[in-house]
């Protein structure tokens, strides 16, 4: 292992010796247990070290020899790339070398790579090319016990795998009692009985104890109207109040933790004279790797660090120097709804697993305190564990990749909780409707092949696939890559929204969202690399446009592995493509299609869901008959649509005569 001498490069957020994490002594039992076993079931808290220290601890122990490799799959991006970047510096090496990290649209590995961070949906897609995964000796599947739809689909296909592969090690790290069940799932043979001497010899479970001190929990006499406004507040009593110490606030996305940050930073100048300043910043998963890094940075002299945190930081990540902890008791949810086909995101309250989770954040380094913006008599009532993410997400996209890797009866295959039959039918619809799936319910050649192989969800990649058809492919290629950001590509500084709107305005394209992203995308590629205040003047956000053409640039490789050209000759303009393109979009979006309302909100075909233009939309408060969105979020009681294009009623009719019929 490295040495830790103290130079420049020496990063005191990520840095503890590793012969003081809990782990340590684990050491010679844990490599006897994987050894031995072909599965490992490994229990700590987080903070144990088990996510950095287990991948080196093998790598020593020569399970690298021929050429393996060490996978170690994360639920998050974020996640992923931190810990990459923690356990290069701990092992001496530059990130991309001997470790190295891959998420969708970045891979940092090479040739030298020996362990290997990815998301767990990644290493799905690895299978599609290398079915029994042969380049890994061990893959580690971290944080299982938040039950992602991707970590429960790996499950399944790394039981599978170990039958043909008996050497391969498979380690599961869970943070609760979950244990159990992940073992008895590789336990049971297809036939769901568990065999006399299987259990004997499968696997294990290791239990490491976490470093925690203790940390006091405090509630609300009684409930938050407003649990951003009392996030906000409880920051500035414990900042007058209390000790020092970081403070970590748990918000539900990415714009309450945006308004977060602005209205700290707007009182920070009212804090007296001479006090302490507060830093505030976000982390979400939309932040660019860059970004996200700047939560680990020691604060300046003599202020706090506040992040505002989605649930990422909940379990992936450990913030070094956190004292405080504020709870809002909300998580954003996936929430699929067969009758309309729409998945929201929705603020649901948090589980019992997922607040203890959060408090035990506060007594990593010393005694903390987690306040908790909800009463003690609430907490009694919150379910002890969230519902698998498979019961109720669209599953549209991993039927597709299930059904590439050869498993075409999708209901037998063995999942650790079966997803309920009305998501597997409504999945495999919408599949059917967009030419993914033949009437055998199997994958159709080349769509259907293609469109499991592109790293986009289904409906974006008919899209793509359909695109040169209507001659403009380049320029859907370029939406593709905008919608696929998860941040917002404007930038609004403080005290200027009326700017930015009308920046927005420059741009705006009367047909909708879509061709607004093509037309600030075409002018920056032309105008904005070139002269650096074009962003600014624009309030343009420069990160998320530099990773738009990069993640457009890898789409445009995949479809050149298919044989498909793309004419980048950008002769015509937008205006005279306008239609061609929104009948594309109609091709891959016409499930989510809305008709407009007398009072300006809109209806899905279905009619029994009432949607909002969401007021980053362009569509908001504007008119339109019929038209086609890209994504739903639900805030408090309003179902909001964004991405949104108008469409004409006769293309549905046209591209999804299978899904829409007129009723006479």
């Amino acid at each position: 292992m490295a040495d830790f001498d103290l130079d420049s490069s020496f990063i005191p957020a990520l840095h503890k010796p590793s012969a003081l994490l809990p782990i340590a002594k684990h050491h010679d039992s844990l490599l006897y247990l994987i050894e031995k076993n072909p599965v490992t079931i490994v229990v700590g808290q987080t903070g144990s070290g088990k996510t950095t220290q287990i991948p080196q601890f093998l790598e020593h122990a020569g399970w690298c020899s021929d050429g393996k490799i060490i996978g170690v799959t994360q639920p998050r991006r974020v996640a992923a790339t931190t810990v990459a970047i923690r356990v290069a510096e701990e092992f001496g090496c530059e990130l991309g070398k001997e470790v190295g990290y891959s998420i969708r649209f970045e891979d940092v590995t090479s040739a030298a790579t020996r362990i290997k961070f990815l998301t767990d949906g990644l290493l799905i897609r690895e299978a599609l090319v290398d079915p029994l995964l042969s380049r890994y000796s061990v893959i580690m599947v971290d944080e299982a016990h938040e039950r992602s739809i991707s970590t429960d689909i790996l499950l399944g296909l790394l039981k599978k795998i170990r039958k043909r592969r008996p050497e391969l090690r498979i380690i599961i790290s869970s943070a609760t009692l979950q244990a159990e069940d992940f073992l008895s799932f590789f336990s049971q043979s297809e036939s769901r009985e568990p065999s006399d001497d299987e259990n004997n010899e499968i696997g294990s479970i290791i239990s490491l104890e976490g470093r925690m001190y203790p940390v006091d929990i405090l509630y609300l006499e009684s409930p938050a109207e407003d649990y951003v406004e009392k996030a906000i507040s409880t920051v500035f009593d414990i900042h007058t109040k209390e000790l020092d110490g970081d403070i970590l606030v748990f918000l539900t996305g990415r714009e309450e933790i945006d308004t977060a940050v602005q209205a700290v930073g707007e009182r920070v100048p009212q804090l007296p004279p001479g006090s302490q300043s507060i830093l505030a910043l976000p982390l979400y998963a939309g932040l660019s790797t860059e970004q996200q890094m700047f939560v680990f940075d020691s604060p300046p002299e003599n202020t706090r660090k506040v992040i505002f945190s989605t649930n990422i930081a909940e379990a992936s990540v450990t913030i070094d120097g956190i004292v405080y902890v504020i709870d809002s008791g909300f998580v954003k949810l996936r929430a699929f709804d067969p009758k309309t086909g729409i998945e929201t995101l929705t603020a649901t309250p948090v589980s019992k697993a997922a607040a203890l989770q959060r408090a035990g954040r506060a007594g990593r380094t010393k005694p903390g305190k987690c306040f908790r913006l909800y009463t003690e008599k609430l907490y009694r009532v919150l379910p002890d564990a969230n519902i698998p993410e498979i019961q109720r997400s669209n599953l549209a996209p991993f039927i597709v990749q299930l059904k590439a890797l050869g498993i075409d009866n999708v209901v037998r295959f063995d999942y650790l909780t079966p997803p309920p039959a009305e998501l597997m039918i409504k999945a495999t619809e919408l599949l059917f409707s967009l030419g993914a799936l033949d009437e055998y319910a199997k994958l159709t050649k080349p769509l259907g092949m293609r469109m499991a192989e592109l790293a986009v969800e289904p409906m974006m990649a008919k899209t793509l696939l359909t695109a040169s058809s209507f001659g403009c492919l380049s320029e859907i290629l370029t939406i593709a890559a905008m919608t696929s950001l998860g941040s917002s590509i404007w930038i609004q500084r403080d005290g200027e929204k009326k700017q930015m709107e009308s920046s927005r305005r420059k741009f705006a394209a009367e047909e909708g969202d879509h061709l607004t992203l093509l037309n600030v995308y075409q002018s920056f590629i032309t105008k904005g690399k070139k002269e650096s205040k074009f962003c600014h003047e624009n309030h343009i956000n420069f990160k998320a446009l530099t990773r738009a053409v990069s993640i457009r640039a890898q789409m445009k490789r995949y479809l050149e592995r298919f044989g498909i050209t793309v004419d980048e000759s950008l002769k015509t303009s937008v205006a005279n493509k306008g239609e061609q393109i929104r009948r594309c979009l109609t091709t891959g979006y016409f499930a989510y299609a809305a008709r407009m309302q007398p009072d300006g909100s809109f209806r899905n075909v279905e009619g029994g869901t009432t949607l909002h233009a969401h007021p980053s939309s362009l569509m908001f408060n504007r008119k339109a008959d019929w038209v086609i969105f890209h994504e739903v979020m639900e805030t408090g009681s309003k179902i909001f649509i964004r991405d949104i294009s108008k469409i004409e009623k006769g293309w549905l009719l046209e591209y999804a005569s299978g899904y829409y019929q007129l009723k006479s």
